[in-house]
């Protein structure tokens, strides 16, 4: 088991306590019997000191167990799981500071109750393990759960976009493009800008670019079949990695080359400093504010502002994400993105968001979506254009949803376009916006009778809405919450 030397002192004292607590000794009697202070034995057992082979010696003695017992680093099968989480790489390579966790109080925490937390954590672990959490799926979710905690803004980096384009001259009305960014890369900072070569690397047919750090310069390899925008994105996110300085990074954003939580917060910030310096916020928060105030629902803005601002629905959904808390008080939102291969009914949630507390849709396993939801409706309208044989365009449609367990109230903007370069695949991305008193007065075309109201729900499986035609599975899982609820007001009545 490798062990990171600084968890050894904590395994010797987690091994300590136990063998000392299965003894029926207290700290008091391993004091006397021990010779060493009954505050030395305290700061041994939180992990806090590693005594010296004599002191060890002593304590062998005073437990009658061995000294090699004592100083092997296997624990126990009630400790496993923290055996499990020390020997991974989680506690070493999660920075633990960025979510307010102190990891010296971790650890005491782990030692204070270790049988306990090891039951806490054992369960974690299988969670994971039945839904098949990998080790880089986990690193997701707490890089997610780091953008939450900051309503996903970062006034830093915002900064930093900001100094880089006033030091480069550009004008505070100049978008900027592929053409631009690429000199950029290669007049400034030295790099090598190709295509990838799918005959003779045909295993890169399906990553979007690929950078080959080098002493004197970098090669950045790129999809051919990527658009303008993509690229542009690309290579602002290059030059993220360079003016914010992050050195531990990812080569492609493909899933399986990441190996640290490092990596992935630094291809966030880099990518974070793209989004700030393809769509400036000092134009796109007047923007913004300008179509929130129209009467009536314009799909055609959202759209027209997408090309304005040279980029995607992903990432201008995104970009929303990061200035609705902070410019326009709306921190009640979701993001979400949604892939479909075209004539399937199958929709796989890809990359999901939550702002202020967990919103509806998220992430279900082995359940179905609910087919109301117009970021699954507007996959089917893209599906339906492709097998019209019509040009495939970026589609954008609104939906008040009204949740029918909750009454809770979404504005739900969606787009649907046509994923580059993997075929018959489209994606949708959305965001949505919980619509509160506060909120509803910021949207004047909540009111036009034109935008669509319909009733969701989670997922078929829990859904009380018998007449949906929409329904493509049973209500099994509400079945069985009714089912259970009378038999525990049965068990109730005949106790009573």
């Amino acid at each position: 088991m490798a062990i990171n030397t600084d968890n050894v002192r904590l395994v010797f004292g987690l091994k300590l306590k136990q063998l000392r607590l299965d003894k029926g000794m207290s700290l008091s009697e391993l004091s006397q019997k021990s010779g060493l202070s009954i505050s030395y034995i305290n700061e041994i057992e939180k992990g806090k000191k590693y005594p010296k082979s004599d002191k060890i010696i002593a304590l062998a003695n005073a437990m009658d167990v061995d000294y090699d017992t004592l100083v092997s680093l296997k624990l126990s099968k009630r400790l496993e799981p923290i055996s499990d989480l020390l020997s991974s790489n989680v506690l070493t390579e999660l920075p633990l500071e960025l979510f307010g966790i102190d990891p010296a109080n971790l650890l005491e925490i782990l030692s204070d109750a270790p049988t306990k937390i090891s039951a806490f954590v054992g369960t974690l672990i299988e969670i994971a393990r039945n839904y098949n959490m990998s080790i880089e799926k986990f690193y997701f979710s707490a890089l997610r759960t780091y953008q939450e905690m900051h309503d996903n803004y970062f006034e830093d980096i915002e900064q930093e976009a900001e100094r880089f384009l006033e030091s480069h001259g550009v004008e505070q009305e100049k978008l900027l493009d592929e053409n631009y960014l690429a000199e950029i890369l290669t007049n400034r900072y030295n790099y090598v800008i190709e295509n990838i070569n799918e005959r003779i690397n045909p295993e890169f047919a399906s990553v979007r670019s690929l950078t080959i750090t080098g002493a004197n310069s970098n090669r950045l390899l790129m999809n051919m079949h990527l658009t303008s925008v993509q690229r542009a994105f690309i290579f602002g996110r290059e030059i993220g990695y360079i003016v914010l300085n992050l050195k531990n990074r990812l080569h492609t954003t493909a899933l399986v080359e990441a190996e640290s939580f490092e990596q992935l917060l630094s291809n966030f910030k880099a990518s974070y400093f793209s989004s700030a310096i393809i769509i400036k916020r000092n134009l796109l928060v007047p923007a913004i504010a300008e179509v929130f105030q129209q009467q009536t629902w314009q799909p055609e803005k959202f759209i027209g502002l997408i090309h304005q601002f040279n980029t995607t629905p992903e990432s201008f959904c995104y970009r929303l994400s990061n200035i609705l808390p902070r410019y326009f008080g709306i921190n009640q939102i979701f993001f979400s993105r949604f892939n479909n291969f075209v004539g399937q009914n199958i929709f796989d949630m890809t990359k999901e968001m939550h702002i202020s507390r967990k919103h509806y849709p998220h992430t279900v396993k082995d359940e179905h979506y609910c087919r109301r939801w117009v970021a699954l409706t507007i996959l089917n309208d893209l599906g339906d254009l492709i097998r019209n044989k019509e040009t495939p365009r970026i589609l954008c449609k609104a939906q008040k949803s009204t949740y029918i367990d909750t009454r809770d109230e979404y504005l739900v903007i969606s787009f649907a376009q046509v994923m580059s370069p993997t075929p018959n695949l489209n994606v949708s991305v959305s965001m949505g916006i919980y619509l509160d008193e506060q909120t509803r007065e910021k949207l004047a075309f909540l009111n036009d009778p034109n935008l669509v109201a319909r009733e969701v729900n989670q997922t078929c499986e829990r859904c009380s809405l018998f007449d949906c035609k929409e329904r493509i599975a049973a209500p099994v899982i509400l079945q069985k919450k009714h089912k259970n609820e009378e038999l525990r007001k049965a068990l109730k009545r005949m106790i009573n």
